[in-house]
């Protein structure tokens, strides 16, 4: 099979994307993929390097101050679906795969022009702008969480869950012991996402400072370049170790006990296929807050703790914290709640989805 993969910008869209080029490539080592993403994005770096084929388009997001890039950029969408145009005519797929992120609306359009087989895949509660105004194009549209499925207007929407948590299921578990930590004390992993959030490191510092008599140790990723402005004066207890980044997260996270976080499409898939007990702070500043809707999809089920992050300070947290780590029936709840949710080979069923649409099986 010949297939184009695109979506970009951010981790939450490239590494489901990814996720699902390897299970194409795990069915038959002969599929051939090409990658568009935009010319100046994430992706760039990062798919390149899987020796993945990457074909670049220069496309911007809209703005809401930017009027003259809008007016730029419109144009700069009209070349970039004839390009898309030019390379399906040349690489002839059998199937065009949408992950979200503003450089697919070109690339969706183009395929739907060429009456080329279409795909989109939905991480989060709220869809993306992108992704609403390509699912018309879409044969069909994945969804990651049920309540997706009437926020579109495409009678053939699939419950197909998050690609990224069987990645996370699949990496090494991390030896905790190698950051110091010991093996029989229990785990707090806090991280704000990659780029950290200085909300959440404000309310950390006097948590941090003050739970060095605790029997629990925890291990705080402040995000890059947040790292050197939180740990000056700030007297670090022995059971808590500060980092700047840690890659591949879920390998610590597998020897975690708790989890406190943002609310990411991919976090939560995370969440779900390792069984983590979180306590999720949904950032408020993504649009149409669909963090705080990821989130509550996950509360509803029993299966977090939520902190809106207009109520959260030292107190509220510790408190959250001391009943995942201390209450055993509320902890037992949330991982069996999970448990129920990690129901579904998220990469396999988009396979099958897209094979029985390419052989026209029931799609």
């Amino acid at each position: 099979m010949k297939i184009i993969v695109t979506a970009g910008g951010t981790g939450g869209h490239i590494y489901p994307a990814l996720a699902i080029i390897n299970k194409f490539l795990e069915h038959d080592k002969n599929t051939e993929v090409l990658y568009i993403g935009t010319h100046n994005r994430m992706e760039k770096e990062i798919v390149p390097k899987s020796n993945i084929p990457y074909e670049a388009i220069e496309i911007y997001g809209l703005s809401k101050t930017n009027i003259i890039r809008d007016i730029k950029n419109v144009f700069l969408i009209r070349k970039a679906y004839k390009k898309c145009l030019n390379i399906m005519k040349n690489f002839k797929p059998d199937v065009v795969i949408g992950v979200g992120g503003y450089v697919t609306y070109p690339v969706l359009k183009a395929a739907k022009k060429l009456n080329i087989k279409t795909f989109i895949h939905e991480q989060n509660t709220i869809p993306g702008k992108a992704n609403l105004a390509i699912s018309k194009y879409a044969d069909v549209v994945g969804v990651s969480f049920d309540a997706s499925k009437d926020k579109f207007k495409n009678s053939n929407i699939k419950f197909t869950g998050n690609p990224c948590g069987e990645n996370a299921k699949s990496m090494e578990n991390y030896d905790k012991t190698k950051l110091g930590f010991t093996k029989d004390k229990k785990l707090i992993v806090v991280v704000a996402g990659s780029l950290g959030s200085k909300t959440i490191n404000n309310s950390m510092k006097n948590f941090i400072a003050n739970c060095g008599n605790e029997n629990y140790e925890v291990l705080y990723i402040t995000g890059n370049g947040l790292y050197n402005d939180f740990v000056n004066n700030l007297d670090i207890p022995s059971n808590v170790k500060v980092l700047p980044y840690f890659d591949n997260l879920p390998r610590i996270l597998k020897s975690a006990d708790c989890l406190v976080t943002r609310a990411g499409a991919s976090t939560i898939s995370e969440i779900i296929a390792l069984h983590i007990p979180s306590i999720l702070i949904p950032s408020p500043y993504v649009a149409n807050n669909h963090q705080f809707f990821n989130a509550k999809a996950l509360e509803d089920k029993k299966a977090c703790l939520m902190i809106e992050e207009k109520d959260l300070n030292e107190e509220l947290l510790k408190s959250k914290i001391d009943i995942i780590m201390n209450d055993i029936k509320t902890k037992t709840i949330i991982k069996d709640s999970l448990k129920k949710l990690d129901n579904i080979n998220s990469s396999e069923t988009i396979y099958q989805i897209i094979k029985d649409m390419v052989n026209n099986n029931g799609i």
